[in-house]
């Protein structure tokens, strides 16, 4: 079992930045692709950035591609999202999640991912 616990989110004036954590309490964490996900009010769940279990191949969202980057650090069992350049579309809770799968790769669909963190909430003021 893999817990996932987000932190990090919060309140930023358009333009500023924010740094996401998520740390894993799973022994297995550095063999996992993982994720970020984002769900805005009265909208669904989208894909933001996702990490392959190496570290070596990243993809984001066109929305963030240049504002946001994603990595890791096994040591910590921790995954980061660091977010530039914030826009107030960029208001939502903020999920992380773990596919556990053999390939250790990069997934883009929420389907694809076994385990969730409870969400964290990004506004970002006008």
């Amino acid at each position: 079992q893999v817990q996932l616990v987000e932190s990090g989110g919060g309140l930023v004036q358009a333009g500023g930045s924010l740094r996401l954590s998520c740390a894993s309490s799973g022994r297995t964490f550095s063999r996992y692709g993982m994720g970020w996900f984002r769900q805005a009010p009265g909208k669904v769940r989208e894909f933001v950035a996702v990490i392959n279990w190496s570290g070596s191949i990243t993809n984001y969202a066109d929305s963030v591609k240049g504002r946001f980057t994603i990595s890791r650090d096994s040591a910590k069992n921790t995954v980061y999202l660091q977010m530039n350049s914030l826009k107030p579309e960029d208001t939502a809770v903020y999920y992380c999640a773990a596919a556990a799968r053999p390939s250790g790769g990069t997934y883009y669909s929420e389907y694809d991912y076994n385990y969730w963190g409870q969400g964290t909430q990004v506004t970002v003021a006008s």
